[in-house]
């Protein structure tokens, strides 16, 4: 037995912090609306083992940034045996609520009817490519479901940090330019590489020019997918004085071929890092776009400082 000072054992007991008052005081956890819709992640690019150790990843962490988060894989070109497709996930969705709702009501509780959407779709998109986009909301409308599609992940400052922390890995740029070091292969230039024609060549710009302020270098976008383009870029580049050239993608990884990358860095005459793959922003930015499209976000996940 205890009392409101302590236990009577004398052995120390855990008691409840203060809540700290005025405006620095930490905000209130945010947990998932009980019967929220479920967060679908529609992955783009050909299945794999690789493509869903990544994407279990990129779920994980967006429930772990908020409990109680039904969150969901779909798959563009899935089998529908080990990579279920974009539309069966969210059938199953649809049925599983329909069936929690009847069996409620068999209970004998007094519940209402689910409305709203089943669930919402984040398409697993650094920028817009409006052919993936187009088969996404086929796939939504052949599903027959209640379901919201949310926005692509950037442009966001959180994807400039990734692609910073992606090139210092490759040794392509400095970790942090405020400690006192240098990198012998740092480049001094980077094309950011994107896919999806103009429109995400444009989007992957403003980040590239928040990843310019961040390593002090000069940033250009290019298209993937445009023949000729990561070429010419990397010419602009040099005649404006750039020299070592690094190549960053733009992407998460399942939309794009890994030899497609290899060729873009063959034809630039540059190394290159990684494509942002499971970066926990990527999960953070996801789930920021589910609760934005519910409005339970009270802000956007913030990008680190720029050093």
């Amino acid at each position: 037995m205890s009392s409101p000072t302590g236990p009577a054992s004398g052995l120390p007991v855990r008691m409840p912090r203060p809540r700290q008052p005025g405006r620095h005081r930490r905000p209130e956890a945010l947990v998932a609306p009980e019967g929220a819709p479920a967060l679908v992640l529609a992955v783009p690019g050909t299945p794999s083992a690789a493509t869903r150790s990544l994407t279990e990843e990129v779920v994980s962490i967006a429930r772990s940034e908020l409990p109680g988060l039904d969150a969901r894989i779909g798959y563009l070109d899935g089998d529908d045996a080990e990579f279920p497709t974009l539309q069966s996930v969210l059938v199953r969705a649809s049925e599983e609520r329909t069936a929690r709702f009847e069996q409620s009501r068999a209970a004998g509780t007094d519940v209402a009817k689910p409305d709203g959407p089943v669930a919402v779709v984040v398409p697993l998109l650094a920028g817009p490519d409006n052919a993936l986009l187009r088969r996404i909301r086929q796939a939504v409308m052949d599903s027959r479901v209640a379901a919201d599609l949310g926005d692509v992940l950037g442009p966001h400052p959180l994807l400039a940090e990734g692609l910073h922390v992606r090139l210092s890995e490759a040794g392509l740029a400095r970790a942090d330019r405020a400690r006192l070091f240098t990198v012998a292969t740092a480049a001094d230039g980077i094309i950011l590489a994107s896919v999806g024609g103009e429109e995400a060549v444009q989007a992957a710009g403003i980040t590239g020019m928040l990843l310019a302020a961040r390593l002090a270098v000069p940033v250009m976008a290019a298209a993937l997918d445009e023949e000729g383009s990561i070429a010419a870029t990397a010419e602009q580049l040099r005649n404006s004085g750039s020299q070592q050239l690094a190549l960053a993608p733009y992407l998460i990884g399942p939309e794009i071929d890994a030899g497609l990358l290899d060729a873009a860095a063959k034809e630039a005459g540059c190394a290159a890092a990684e494509a942002l793959g499971p970066y926990p922003a990527i999960g953070k930015l996801a789930l920021a776009k589910y609760t934005a499209a519910l409005g339970i976000a009270p802000q956007q996940p913030q990008g680190a400082p720029v050093r």
